[in-house]
Formats: structure tokens, sequence, C-alpha cells
């Protein structure tokens, strides 16, 4: 079975502007590759995204085969909470790893980090 990635594009454009560099945090494992804080559960976020991108194409077959709306709304409100909910989880992992490793640092880095994880947080509440 072939995988497929959902790309997700944020309502915010300025979500688009966010820094693609690492989190900062200097968990870097033995071959110099950083460990991000979500390593450890990456296989379980992998089958809930995988889940969701199931939803997603249910959805799809839904519209195509022009099933009543309250029932596609449903399955909408399904996927959202869904994916809220790996948000969350992704925003704890990273609180609880790269953000408390920067403010252990201090300094610009873990000002840095504090902005970065409020305005992530300030993205999901208006979501």
């Amino acid at each position: 079975m072939s995988e497929h990635i959902m790309q997700v594009v944020p309502d915010d454009a300025s979500a688009l502007d966010a820094p693609s560099s690492g989190c900062g945090c200097h968990a870097d494992v033995a071959d110099g590759e950083h460990q991000h804080g979500y390593i450890t559960a990456k296989d379980n976020y992998q089958r809930r995204l995988r889940r969701i991108e199931g939803q997603a194409r249910g959805l799809q077959r839904m519209v195509e085969e022009e099933k009543y709306c309250i029932d596609i709304l449903t399955q909408i409100s399904a996927m959202t909470k869904a994916l809220q909910s790996v948000a969350l989880e992704l925003l704890e992992d990273h609180m609880a790893h790269c953000v408390v490793a920067a403010a252990r640092e201090g300094g610009p880095a873990a000002e840095e980090k504090m902005q970065e994880a409020s305005e992530a947080i300030a993205r999901l509440v208006r979501s």
C-alpha cells in the first residue's frame, strides 16, 4: 500500500513564514542529527495522521456520492477534533522538550522559544 502525505495549508498566511530551522533544544543524537521532542511517539503520530488522511478521503467520497449535508458535517467535526488532538499533543511535546531546554539555556534562545510557543498556541486557539 502506498503512503500519501497530506499537506495542510493554514488559514493564517503568517504561519507559512514560520522558521524551518530545528527546535533549538540542542538534543542531538550520536550521529549529529537533531532529535525532536515528539520522536518517542513518532509511530503513534504517524498512525493517527494516516487515520486522519483516511477521514479526508472519506469526506471526498461522501461529497462525490452526494451524501446528506449533516452526515458530511459530522465527519468534518470528527476530523477536526482528531487534528486538534494531534496538534495539542505535539505542542505539549514541544513545550516539555524544546521550550524547557531553551529555558534552561536562557538568553535570546529562550525568549525566542517562548514567543514561538505563544504564537503556536494563538494559532491553535484561532483555528
